[in-house]
């Protein structure tokens, strides 16, 4: 006898047959029953979901003569047997993958004039029409617009979003879903019951969710776990047969983060990458992992699980044991672990971190729950002082404001540090970087009011100011590094009684000035000389202009150094451009 796959044998040929489409088949029904027929249909959604099998059923509906009660073909008429026998000439189906050329499309609209035979329509059942070229689909708009009454086009596509807008506006369009994992394998229960296996419903789960929604690939994975455990199929065999990853081990997994083992996480990390499995394939489905027990932590969001009800009953006594704090770290860290992962040269090392982050979520979180406790005891006063600071450590970040403490909900003060003093509180009241009649900066006349240089007048020469002058720029070298650059090229001139004089262009003046406070209290510290003045001076226009040579002056110049290219030119006759 010919084995035919399970994808083919039980393929629906009813539209009460159809797996997931309710919705679909209710609407296609009530058409067929209040003879509302379109001209043209599009049928989109993922593979395997029953687009051309409800194609062919409402092909098949439509042209037969004795439709039953609930609206479907009765297999007995003409054009139902010849449709059942493949040599129906009412229904055409063209694969748009390899006829998608101008050709293609002028010898269907050539076809389409001609009327059916037997039935009353001509069905033509056009398969991944994304494939279509540009051409062919602006070929076929005329036809797909104004057919002849006896013409019905049903398109058919995976990917809706290549397919022209003006294509779209002549359709009604059906989306298909995508298969649930309950409905999948419920049909797999009546697939296996046909066929005589029997099968764990774990089993049947599984294969149904390493089917993505279709169930075309639903069929087919259960083919060949039948061919590989024969009749009788456990959950065992299905994992191993499928390389899937068993739920005991995020199980194991994640009771080992609970108990911040992280080397025992490490271990069973290293054990499934022996099994052969993917490290980024097991961090992902930890992530998923993570998500069903969060899923669990609330009756109104277990219905989002999509497991067998024993699975379940272990998500829910797991989920029991973590917290939600818990969950939202590692599973943010497990997703972006998977993220990074394609990024990360040693991947391995990259996982394992990610597994030693999380088992350490719950002692950081008891760390900070302490901190904040016992900053909380310190910070809380008793006395009348009016400086010490009350509340949480959460009431820091409300800057210079008055804020409330939690338990009496009184304004208090918040502790500042020290202010320092200002530029113009430094300079004794006159604003740094004023200028007097002469043109100069005056530079601010700072008082030092405390440490050991205080009234210090120590003389300095230039080789000190040099030195102390290149000390400060290698602190201000990264985090100023246009100051650095301006004071690095214009080096200071020591002038009588304790001055300093800085020579800079007009347009460094701003910059100067804003780092010249600075400048001042470093050089007065460096060299113990409370007297320091600075004097920026800032060079005329003409000062800094620079002379443009020309290729005449270059060469005298050049000349001047070596007469014998004077002799050079005359021999050989050259010309300066």
């Amino acid at each position: 006898m010919e084995y035919i796959v399970s994808a083919r044998k039980y393929r629906p040929t009813t539209f009460q047959s159809v797996v997931g489409q309710s919705s679909i088949t209710t609407t296609l029904k009530n058409a067929i029953k209040n003879n509302q027929l379109a001209h043209a249909y599009l049928f989109c959604g993922p593979r395997g979901v029953g687009k051309t099998t409800c194609a062919r059923i409402f092909a098949k509906t439509i042209n037969c003569s004795n439709v039953t009660a609930d609206y479907d073909a009765c297999n007995e008429c003409e054009s139902c047997k010849a449709f059942n026998e493949n040599r129906s000439y009412n229904i055409h189906e063209l694969d748009a993958a390899s006829n998608n050329s101008v050709d293609d499309i002028r010898t269907l609209t050539d076809k389409v004039r001609v009327p059916p035979q037997v039935g009353k329509y001509s069905v033509y059942i056009i398969d991944e029409v994304h494939m279509l070229s540009s051409s062919a689909f602006n070929a076929f708009l005329k036809t797909l617009e104004e057919p002849p009454k006896h013409a019905i086009f049903i398109l058919a596509t995976t990917e809706k979003h290549k397919i022209l807008p003006t294509i779209l506006s002549r359709c009604q369009i059906f989306d298909f879903n995508r298969i649930s994992i309950d409905d999948a394998v419920n049909h797999l229960k009546y697939v296996a019951q046909n066929e005589g296996v029997t099968v764990e419903d774990e089993a049947l789960n599984v294969i149904a969710q390493k089917a993505d929604g279709a169930m075309r690939d639903a069929l087919s994975i259960f083919d060949q776990v039948v061919a590989f455990s024969g009749k009788n199929i456990t959950y065992q065999q299905v994992i191993e047969n499928l390389n899937v990853l068993d739920y005991d081990y995020y199980f194991k997994m994640t009771d080992a983060l609970l108990a911040e083992d992280h080397k025992q996480a490490l271990l069973l990390f290293d054990e499934i990458l022996k099994k052969g499995f993917d490290a980024q394939h097991f961090i992902s489905g930890l992530a998923g992992h993570f998500r069903d027990l969060l899923v669990c932590q609330d009756l109104a969001t277990i219905k989002l699980m999509e497991v067998g009800a024993s699975v379940k009953q272990k998500y829910a006594e797991q989920a029991s044991k973590c917290t939600l704090d818990f969950l939202y770290d590692a599973l943010d860290t497990a997703t972006d672990c998977d993220f990074q992962y394609r990024l990360a040269k040693n991947k391995r090392l990259h996982v394992e971190f990610a597994l030693i982050k999380m088992s350490r979520i719950l002692t950081k979180k008891k760390t900070l729950t302490e901190s904040d406790s016992g900053e909380k005891d310190t910070n809380t006063g008793t006395g009348n002082d009016s400086s010490v600071t009350t509340g949480t450590t959460k009431n820091k970040a409300a800057g210079d404001r008055l804020y409330t403490s939690k338990d009496t909900d009184q304004p208090v003060k918040k502790v500042r540090p020290k202010r320092t003093p200002s530029l113009k509180e430094l300079a004794g009241g006159k604003i740094p970087g004023e200028k007097d009649q002469s043109g100069s900066v005056e530079e601010p006349q700072v008082e030092m009011t405390s440490g050991t240089n205080s009234g210090n007048a120590n003389p300095f020469t230039q080789e000190e100011l040099g030195k102390a002058w290149d000390k400060f720029l290698s602190t201000i070298e990264r985090s100023n590094a246009r100051l650095h650059s301006i004071l690095h090229n214009h080096p200071p001139k020591l002038k009588a009684d304790n001055g300093i004089e800085l020579a800079v262009l007009p347009t460094q003046q701003n910059e100067v000035e804003d780092g010249k406070g600075q400048l001042v209290v470093f050089l007065r510290e460096e060299l113990k000389n409370d007297k320091i003045r600075l004097d920026v001076v800032v060079q005329k226009q003409e000062e800094t202009k620079r002379k443009v040579f020309t290729a005449a002056d270059k060469f005298k110049l050049m000349a001047e150094k070596n007469p014998a290219l004077i002799d050079m030119k005359k021999k050989f006759g050259l010309d300066i451009d």
